[in-house]
């Protein structure tokens, strides 16, 4: 297949490249090259080089930064994906788009499936599910892919983050009160590579396997690093941010599950491999 990738400079964008690289042909943008937010050049460029097939991974991910850019925010996460829709329905082709365990409110006692309620709390969520809804209303071949708790080669995150931290600091504070599905984007990137095989078009969910706080992800990574950092938990209450983040964020994968893909691996073993490639 022709793959056009918007945002393959990022973190999941370069994750795709590795994967999807031998078997297909790949056009690569960035934000200078392809800017989703223009509506008539996104629209050209797509139409022009008549991919199979659309990845958006560009997206305004600072979570705080929305709050104070919230143009910008809407720009991006809503209207960008919008235009890909309209270009992709021109060629009748699947637009594949990362989505957010953030257009959810954080607030439940069980993993979240597809089809619950969307309550985001965030302008970075709100804005994020404007995009899916502007998909759904513009295309009918669309793989919506909420996933959570990003970290990958190419980027800042938090597993990086918190080994950089440690060359400095005997002590670390990190959230205890949110919980999530820490996720690698490399095996992000292998899953939408089985995905797009299909037409089981749709929103997914997909996480790694398992779930954990900031904190227990914290002090697993430097169980695993070999380091000896003491850990201090808060709550996000204490930890204070522009942004209000959901305190439960576990996705259930539960249409992947359905569609008879294999789970994802364990965070613990996905982690594992991750902190010997930057070690």
């Amino acid at each position: 297949m022709k793959i056009l990738i918007a945002g393959s400079n990022g973190m999941l964008g370069h994750d795709l490249q590795e994967v999807l690289k031998n078997k297909h042909e790949l056009i690569l943008t960035t934000s200078k090259t392809l800017d989703i937010t223009d509506k008539n050049h996104t629209i050209d460029f797509i139409l022009n080089n008549k991919p199979d097939i659309v990845i958006n991974s560009a997206a305004y991910t600072n979570v705080d930064g929305c709050e104070e850019n919230q143009d910008l925010a809407y720009s991006v996460n809503g209207q960008g994906p919008k235009n890909l829709a309209i270009a992709c329905s021109e060629l009748d082709i699947p637009l594949v788009h990362i989505s957010t365990d953030y257009v959810f409110n954080g607030k439940n006692n069980r993993p979240w499936v597809e089809d619950d309620e969307i309550g985001p709390i965030s302008v970075y969520g709100k804005s994020k599910l404007q995009g899916e809804i502007n998909i759904r209303e513009n295309l009918d071949k669309f793989f919506i892919i909420r996933t959570a708790w990003l970290y990958g080669i190419n980027g800042g995150n938090f597993p990086k983050t918190m080994l950089e931290l440690a060359k400095t600091h005997p002590e670390i504070t990190v959230v205890t009160d949110e919980v999530g599905c820490p996720t690698y984007t490399l095996d992000l990137a292998k899953a939408i590579a089985e995905l797009i095989e299909s037409d089981y078009y749709g929103i997914y969910h997909i996480t790694n396997s398992g779930s954990c706080s900031w904190f227990d992800f914290a002090e697993y990574i430097f169980e695993i690093a070999n380091l000896d950092i003491k850990v201090i938990p808060v709550t996000a209450s204490e930890f204070a941010r522009p942004a209000p983040r959901p305190s439960y964020s576990v996705l259930e994968n539960k249409k992947w599950l359905e569609n008879e893909f294999k789970p994802l691996r364990n965070y613990k073993e996905a982690i594992k491999d991750y902190i010997k490639l930057i070690k």
